[in-house]
């Protein structure tokens, strides 16, 4: 049987794995990705300071390095090769595509000078082509960060953290510069519902106490009368940080619950001067959940930067059917079907953040990945009999259409390139951020 997977993140990844360690079947794996780089979220998400997430690249090379397995980078689903190609030279496809797009506030201002998504910012210091042009005027000296998820976390601490600590970490080499120089001193971090329902892990939110020169604020009076439904939680946490004493000189993280912005205000340049926000107070549903609901009680915070990180979503691809409300490809239980119909796709599956939307931590994905496999080998009955072009025809599909796809080998030289880079300056590595260039190295002696 042969699959295509299409995304080379951790989803994918663990897709393939699945496949490949399988011995009531044999499999041949072929996966694309847009870029000439694999790994997806961990290259591209996760923060540079957490090397440690990182390290599971080290898995997903070993499922790269099965004589089975194909990585075919820098080809894009839509351009370079159609689902229907696709159809055409697999027995079955794999969706992985994650969720690249941002989800928006949705309030007046959004989008105005200095107002720009945590994606685009995460992208920008994590190196990825997308958004190596990406600007951020980091001379004010007060920024809100709206979200109370990992990725918000994430956001405000690379904010606030020294450039000593930053230089110790693969972030890009553009934002290091930025970041060295930025003049940001205070960070609120704005979540529309309680202490009680925020979204970061206690690991994530654990961290934000030991930056070398920023203390965390938070207002005892936001956890009164809350009890923590576990030892270690985030309430537990959150209520050591109310009772530090902040250091004089320390820069500031607020941590702030209950309110949700409703404007983004201008000053007479056109630029962020502040955020409205609104007060919110909390509603218990009759099946048991919380929901924050708005009392018209509104107050300004002067800031002049404003980075929202309310979450992501997947982008419509050509050829696939998406479920337009809910953001993700439209699917059953990892199988792909119409939107309307609901009926499946026979062959077509769904994996990661394209399947749930954003949500679980990079290890859920191993389990999730391996639950839709079971689904394919349960469909895959009588599929190995259907017969395909050649594995290789599909190269001969890209190279009549000038596409040069890159193969892990590929890959391992700039990998090469990049950890030379980063022992320069003490770092992991320091990212190539320009595919020309990444193609132009990989180009030198041929």
């Amino acid at each position: 049987m042969r699959v295509a997977i299409i995304g080379s993140g951790p989803a994918g990844f663990y897709a393939a794995e699945a496949l490949l360690k399988r011995t009531d079947t044999a499999v041949d794996v072929d996966m694309f990705d847009r870029l000439p780089t694999p790994f997806g979220l961990v290259r591209g998400g996760v923060a540079p300071d957490h090397q440690r997430i990182k390290a599971v690249t080290r898995v997903f090379a070993s499922t790269a390095a099965r004589p089975t397995f194909r990585f075919l980078g820098n080809v894009r689903l839509g351009r370079d090769v159609t689902v229907d190609d696709l159809r055409r030279h697999y027995h079955q496809i794999v969706y992985a595509t994650g969720s690249e797009s941002d989800r928006r506030l949705g309030i007046p201002g959004e989008g105005i000078e200095r107002c720009t998504p945590a994606t685009v910012f995460v992208g920008w210091y994590n190196g990825h082509p997308d958004y190596r042009h990406a600007r951020f005027d980091l001379s004010v000296r007060r920024a809100a960060v709206v979200g109370n998820g990992n990725v918000a976390v994430d956001v405000a601490r690379i904010l606030l953290r020294t450039r000593a600590e930053l230089e110790r970490t693969d972030i890009a080499a553009h934002a290091l510069e930025a970041l060295r120089e930025s003049q940001v001193r205070e960070v609120y971090l704005l979540g529309r519902r309680g202490p009680a329902q925020a979204a970061f892990s206690p690991a994530e939110l654990r961290e934000l106490g030991t930056l070398e020169a920023a203390d965390p604020v938070v207002d005892p009076a936001d956890l009164a009368g809350l009890s923590d439904p576990a030892p270690g939680g985030n309430l537990e946490i959150l209520r050591s940080f109310a009772a530090r004493r902040p250091r004089p000189d320390a820069r500031r993280l607020h941590l702030r619950f209950l309110v949700s912005p409703t404007e983004v205000l201008a000053d007479a340049a056109g630029a962020v001067a502040g955020l409205r926000l609104e007060k919110n107070r909390l509603e218990r549903r009759p099946d048991g959940t919380v929901v924050a609901r708005g009392t018209g009680e509104t107050e300004v915070l002067e800031v002049g930067l404003v980075l929202p990180a309310v979450g992501y979503a997947a982008d419509r691809i050509p050829g696939v059917p998406f479920d337009e409300k809910a953001r993700v490809i439209a699917n059953e239980d990892g199988r792909v079907v119409d939107p309307v119909l609901r009926s499946p796709l026979p062959g077509e599956y769904v994996v990661g953040w394209a399947r749930s939307g954003p949500q679980g931590l990079i290890g859920e994905h191993r389990r999730a990945s391996a639950h839709v496999v079971a689904h394919m080998v349960a469909d895959a009955a009588g599929l190995a009999t259907r017969p395909l072009p050649p594995r290789d025809a599909i190269d001969d599909v890209l190279r009549a259409r000038g596409v040069r796809p890159v193969s892990f080998v590929d890959w391992a030289r700039l990998d090469e390139v990049e950890v030379a880079r980063g022992a320069r300056r003490g770092a992991p590595r320091d990212k190539l951020v320009d595919v020309a260039a990444m193609l132009a190295i990989l180009g030198e002696g041929e």
